[in-house]
């Protein structure tokens, strides 16, 4: 195919709208597949927005990767790479790319076996070459990750050939933050040792949106631990505040939220990744990611939907507790008054009743009498005083105190 030919009509589309870039770069590269031709021109930036060179080179290793998804085809793509790109632009392709292409091959993992073969070939074809190796190193790293397949990924980035050849790439921020999602997802080793290796990549300077992406990727896959949803809610938002524009990171932002119980605020931040997640761009990778984030609309909307339910519960729950005291209150203050009634009622009788026999029987003078009925009234009063009195001790006249608002039965769910 003629260079001239293809640099020209990507050139002539560098200033195009988008759809009509993304249109004429998968021509392009659709073409050099055809032809079995490597990309025959240079990119000179990292920019996959407007850069037709770069965007062109994109889709034609997907494709490459789409049909043969093995380590040595993507060492080939860390080849061409390292021969067609410029220092400074190189580790941010590196990482989007290999990473990227891991993610639409995830369900062709290759066996350990066939993994050890192709390691020896890479090694022996490119001169044990730590660039190359670290580029097929993430590719295949990436599959493990997206599988969360947490114990074969640990594994492979602490023993694997592949990754020993990768050199002093072991200690780049991304090879940690891999070896932090490993390590959240092992049930063989600790929180906290995952949290350190997440610490150490994230503090990395300089940190590249791929390194955010892992460890936040990290924090969300991990299972349920003390903290979870707050430490993604936090390294999200800090994420966020990079990178305003990032769907993605607007999704873990959404997820942390979710998990703190922030149904609302997690409803507006998903509905924002909705919106900037483009309708351009590879087919493969926008609809995965849409039903990703619609499925966490969903899950958002149900806590939303649980929390109201939760709040009317409890509303009803108050309520009815407000009545339940206030009929016991009335209950008892009825059952009181009956028992003053009746107390009084029954000393009445007995006083009508002993001064009739006082006054009718007997041949004692006035002031006896007057006596007599004196003390017996006041002989009844004492009892009926006693009697109220022992009512309200044995009743407990005093107002039960407020009682605790029952948990939420909703909780923090993942």
């Amino acid at each position: 195919m003629d260079v001239a030919s293809i640099n020209t009509r990507l050139g002539r589309v560098a200033s195009a709208d988008s759809r009509e870039l993304d249109r004429v770069c998968e021509e392009v590269a659709a073409e050099l597949i055809d032809a079995d031709v490597e990309p025959p021109f240079r990119i000179p930036s990292a920019d996959f927005v407007t850069d037709p060179w770069l965007i062109c080179a994109d889709r034609y290793w997907r494709r490459r990767l789409l049909h043969q998804p093995t380590v040595e085809v993507a060492a080939r793509c860390a080849r061409w790479l390292h021969d067609h790109t410029d220092p400074p632009v190189r580790p941010d392709i590196i990482e989007k790319w290999s990473l990227g292409y891991a993610f639409i091959t995830k369900d062709t993992v290759e066996s350990r076996h066939d993994l050890t073969l192709a390691t020896g070939r890479i090694v022996e074809t490119f001169q044990g070459s730590t660039d190359i190796c670290y580029f097929a190193t993430l590719y295949h790293a990436g599959k493990l990750r997206a599988n969360f397949w947490f114990d074969e990924l640990h594994q492979f980035l602490e023993s694997s050939l592949l990754a020993v050849a990768a050199g002093q790439h072991r200690d780049d921020p991304l090879f940690t933050g891999l070896r932090a999602f490993a390590a959240f997802g092992s049930r063989t080793i600790t929180t906290s040792h995952a949290l350190e290796l997440l610490d150490t990549a994230w503090s990395t300077a300089p940190r590249s949106r791929a390194v955010v992406d892992v460890c936040l990727n990290a924090l969300w896959a991990a299972p349920p631990f003390p903290g979870q949803g707050e430490q993604l809610r936090r390294h999200a938002a800090e994420a966020v505040a990079e990178y305003p524009d990032d769907h993605l990171f607007r999704f873990r932002l959404a997820s942390g939220q979710r998990m703190c119980g922030d149904y609302t605020d997690a409803l507006a931040t998903i509905d924002t990744a909705l919106r900037l997640l483009p309708a351009i761009g590879a087919r493969i990778s926008h609809e995965l990611l849409q039903g990703q984030y619609l499925r966490e609309r969903a899950m958002i909307q149900e806590g939303l939907d649980r929390a109201a339910w939760t709040s009317d519960q409890q509303t009803r729950w108050r309520d009815q507790d407000t009545a339940n005291r206030d009929l016991r209150r009335t209950l008892q203050t009825s059952a009181i008054r009956a028992v003053e009634l009746v107390t009084v009622f029954t000393a009445a009788i007995a006083f009508a009743v002993g001064s009739l026999q006082i006054t009718l029987t007997g041949a004692l003078p006035l002031r006896d009498r007057a006596l007599l009925l004196a003390l017996l009234g006041a002989g009844l009063l004492l009892f009926a005083l006693l009697t109220v009195a022992g009512t309200w001790i044995i009743t407990g006249r005093h107002h039960p105190g407020p009682r605790t608002t029952p948990p939420d039965p909703g909780g923090t769910q993942r």
